[in-house]
């Protein structure tokens, strides 16, 4: 076998995944790219915390329109509106909810960063409006903003 000869198991798991695309509403695009090579291995939601409380493998079938747990494409690492791709390379599963929340807190962190604010203005800001804490329900400290936004 050279490199791109799979098995029919392999095959058959490969389908199934797309299979899966379809039956929670992602018809087509970079996902389906991604099972038929093989570098998608499941549809769970990818994100550093979900907030799913049915579980990161959890997508609406059939999918209901506008559900905080509809499958969505998150663009990861690069965010699209740093100019990111959708690429399987700078593309991660997500919930809506769960990517909305990592935009959310990301997005309000890059741009404190850009005001020269200390991590401390930073966490007493996220809790200050509230923004969910993506690895736990604690509050926001000066340590978990920079732990968080370096390590997700």
């Amino acid at each position: 076998m050279d490199g791109h000869d799979i098995s029919e198991d392999e095959a058959r798991r490969r389908q199934a995944i797309v299979d899966g695309l379809i039956a929670i509403g992602i018809e087509e695009g970079v996902f389906h790219v991604m099972a038929r090579d093989g570098q998608l291995l499941e549809l769970t939601c990818e994100t550093p915390k979900c907030y799913c409380e049915q579980g990161r493998d959890f997508f609406p079938k059939p999918p209901i329109p506008d559900s905080d747990w509809d499958p969505t494409l998150d663009h990861y690492p690069i965010l699209k509106s740093n100019g990111g791709h959708k690429e399987p390379w700078n593309v991660r599963l997500a919930h809506k909810l769960c990517n909305r929340e990592d935009f959310a807190w990301r997005d309000r962190v890059t741009r404190m960063i850009k005001e020269h604010r200390s991590l401390q203005e930073m966490a007493d800001e996220l809790n200050r409006v509230g923004v969910l804490h993506p690895y736990g329900s604690g509050p926001w400290t000066a340590e978990s903003v920079r732990a968080t936004f370096v390590s997700s």
